[in-house]
């Protein structure tokens, strides 16, 4: 039982761990929880799909991505705010499930200021004409006209993105953490709603 993480046997720092796994997911691209799976549906049918961690907020006990306003997951958001993220780092040996009421935001300041602060290249994810998810009648596409396929258009003329450009904010209900190792796995649930946190069986 050599080497354990100092989280090992200790709730309020396991607690700590999750949001700077998070932090360090938000701020590396390269690391694993920066491309979380995010998972909503109706009642009878979900849907997962990988999104790009763009905030954290400990304090409000939120994370954000960025989506176009004419994708699936907007839709089913507006009927059910209820999703789930998954999140799994192998070198840490962590996974994460975590439980959040989603919130769209469009065309406010939260958006305005998201908007201004993506990148010229990031942009072009919401350029296209068609919406995500929509039949092509003309074959194998990447939605896009040829010159922004090939990022040939200014900063200015990506501001007509900006329609398709929405920020889902999620609060997060519940968060269980899940530690793999050789010296024996951890598994702990924090009820944020609650304020009750919780040992669980592996």
């Amino acid at each position: 039982m050599n080497n354990k993480p100092d989280y090992y046997n200790d709730l309020e720092k396991t607690y700590s761990k999750i949001w700077d796994l998070l932090k360090n997911g938000l701020d590396n691209r390269d690391a694993p929880f920066h491309i979380p799976v995010f998972v909503c549906g109706e009642i009878d049918k979900s849907k997962p799909r990988i999104v790009v961690l763009r905030g954290i907020d400990k304090g409000e006990s939120k994370i954000w991505f960025h989506t176009d306003i004419r994708s699936d997951k907007i839709k089913i958001l507006k009927t059910n705010p209820k999703a789930s993220f998954l999140f799994y780092d192998k070198t840490e040996k962590v996974q994460l499930r975590i439980s959040v009421i989603s919130k769209i935001n469009y065309q406010n300041d939260l958006t305005k200021k998201s908007w201004e602060k993506t990148a010229h290249m990031s942009r072009q994810c919401y350029l296209g004409e068609k919406a995500p998810g929509e039949i092509s009648t003309s074959g194998p596409t990447s939605g896009l006209s040829e010159s922004i396929d090939n990022l040939k258009y200014s900063i200015e003329e990506s501001e007509e993105g900006y329609k398709n450009f929405c920020v889902v904010e999620n609060f997060v209900k519940s968060i269980e953490w899940l530690y793999l190792a050789a010296k024996g796995h951890r598994r702990a649930r924090f009820d944020l709603e609650n304020n009750k946190d919780t040992w669980l069986v592996p």
